[in-house]
């Protein structure tokens, strides 16, 4: 799945600078999370981050864990300062009216699957 057909299956719009090599970047999982601690510990690259975390740390994040896209849910729109560091690292953001629950139901019906690292349950 690339950055355009995610945001069709969530319904979302588009809030960085469309460029080709953004919208044609591919998603190859999905992980959701508002610590970004998690994401640094648990996502695998090449994921969309879904998160209603809106704050310049999350496209940090999302660049040091090589997250392909950030989709905010429930409506949520950063601040101008975020959309610009996200433009500027080629981070695509998404906006959904969506919860999180109903974009990862969405996503992993459209075949995509986890990329959160299962945390081990040995003793």
């Amino acid at each position: 799945m690339n950055v355009q057909e995610l945001i069709r299956v969530v319904n979302g719009s588009l809030i960085t600078e469309p460029n080709v090599q953004s919208l044609s970047r591919e998603i190859k999982g999905g992980c959701g999370a508002d610590l970004m601690s998690d994401v640094l510990a648990y996502a695998q690259p090449e994921a969309v981050l879904i998160t209603g975390l809106c704050n310049p740390q999350v496209v940090r994040t999302a660049q040091m864990a090589d997250v392909s896209a950030i989709v905010f849910v429930r409506g949520k729109k950063p601040l101008q300062e975020t959309i610009d560091l996200a433009n500027k690292e080629s981070i695509p953001l998404i906006t959904t009216p969506l919860g999180v629950f109903e974009v990862c139901g969405r996503l992993h019906t459209a075949g995509l699957p986890s990329l959160e690292t299962p945390v081990s349950t040995s003793d």
